[in-house]
């Protein structure tokens, strides 16, 4: 959609936690820290999120919840909201994707795109 009142962009920055990780095990944890910025021109709140998770073996994991770690922000236009969660997986290397479901303050129901970003062990890719 490129109505210009419902414009959520949304950046993701990973981070590998070798501390919670057990290679062993094939345990490999990850951070993610995301900012969901509000470019729309009304305040919107994120009400769900619909994640798509691939392991490096091509195993798929979806996951849909209310809200982001417990919250429904309401994103004032011009605003962000920034939060932070973690996945483990099974393999070294994986991405995700997905989308957040938003509630414009008009009652416009529009999803928020997530971009595949990739989650990795450092050194895994070379």
């Amino acid at each position: 959609m490129s109505d210009p009142r419902y414009q959520v962009d949304v950046s993701v920055v990973t981070r590998f936690l070798a501390e919670q990780s057990q290679p062993e095990q094939n345990r490999f944890a990850f951070a993610y820290t995301i900012t969901v910025q509000n470019n729309g021109q009304l305040p919107a709140r994120l009400l769900s999120r619909h994640w798509v998770i691939t392991d490096g073996d091509g195993h798929v994991e979806e996951v849909r919840g209310a809200g982001v770690v417990g919250q429904q922000p309401l994103i004032e236009a011009g605003a962000s909201h920034t939060y932070s969660s973690g996945t483990v997986m099974t393999t070294k290397v994986g991405n995700m994707h997905g989308s957040y479901q938003m509630l414009a303050e008009d009652g416009q129901h529009f999803d928020a795109i997530i971009a595949p970003f990739r989650l990795a062990v450092p050194g895994a890719l070379h």
